[in-house]
């Protein structure tokens, strides 16, 4: 496969076009950035990380019925997907009470929700992605209404599947953002990454945290923590 043209660069990853129109390379940087980009920096080998496992979990949901736009990995940095129109909306997924859940709505950290919320985000950065409700999504034809429901069946369903892999590597999934695409036909699929980018990840039986909270929240140990999420979860696939 022929990389061709960058396409696009984002905060965390470039685009680049191949020799087929139903397909790019995805390249992932090192670049680290919290709050809608106003907190930057690098956290090394985290492009490495976030690379093959986002390839790791997707091809786990992939084999359970989720369709995703992983194609296939090219090496530590880049990976085939299949070209996609994003859905401008950032899909949460939350199990306990953190992050701006909790921030929000002055309600404490660290609750376990009886069955996990969904909530949207407008992909939008000078609006720094504002919280969007199902029918304003309708009005603005963000998505269709069988859409959003396939979108929102799969985040369920992606909850579900992670919520059982990670436990089984004793961590706990707290809470994550998925996005969503469409084929050429029409077909809404799983894309975008799966890491400790875009996950909170902690330790099941101290609550320590293993993802980017340790980069927004100045924790230290920022690599080590990507390091031993990669190598719990490379133990257990």
């Amino acid at each position: 496969m022929e990389k061709r043209e960058q396409l696009y660069e984002g905060k965390a990853k470039k685009v680049y076009a191949t020799d087929d129109p139903e397909l790019l390379i995805v390249s992932y940087k090192d670049d680290a950035t919290a709050f809608n980009g106003k907190k930057k920096g690098t956290i090394v080998g985290k492009g490495v990380i976030n690379n093959k496992m986002s390839n790791r979990l997707m091809a786990r949901l992939e084999k359970a019925g989720v369709p995703t736009h992983f194609v296939e990995e090219l090496n530590d940095r880049e990976t085939l997907v299949k070209r996609v129109q994003i859905v401008p909306l950032e899909v949460i997924v939350r199990n306990i009470s953190t992050g701006s859940f909790s921030k929000r709505y002055g309600f404490p950290e660290g609750v376990v929700f009886a069955e996990p919320t969904v909530e949207y985000s407008y992909k939008n950065d000078e609006l720094n992605d504002p919280l969007i409700c199902d029918s304003h999504i309708l009005a603005m034809q963000l998505t269709t209404k069988e859409e959003l429901e396939t979108i929102r069946s799969y985040a369920l369903r992606v909850n579900e599947i992670l919520k059982e892999f990670w436990l089984s590597c004793g961590v706990t999934l707290v809470d994550f953002k998925l996005e969503f695409g469409r084929l050429s036909d029409g077909t809404i699929i799983l894309a975008d990454e799966i890491s400790p980018d875009t996950s909170r990840l902690w330790d099941a039986a101290t609550g320590r945290k293993l993802d980017k909270d340790r980069f927004r929240q100045d924790l230290g140990g920022v690599e080590e923590a990507y390091a031993e999420i990669m190598g719990r979860l490379e133990a257990h696939v």
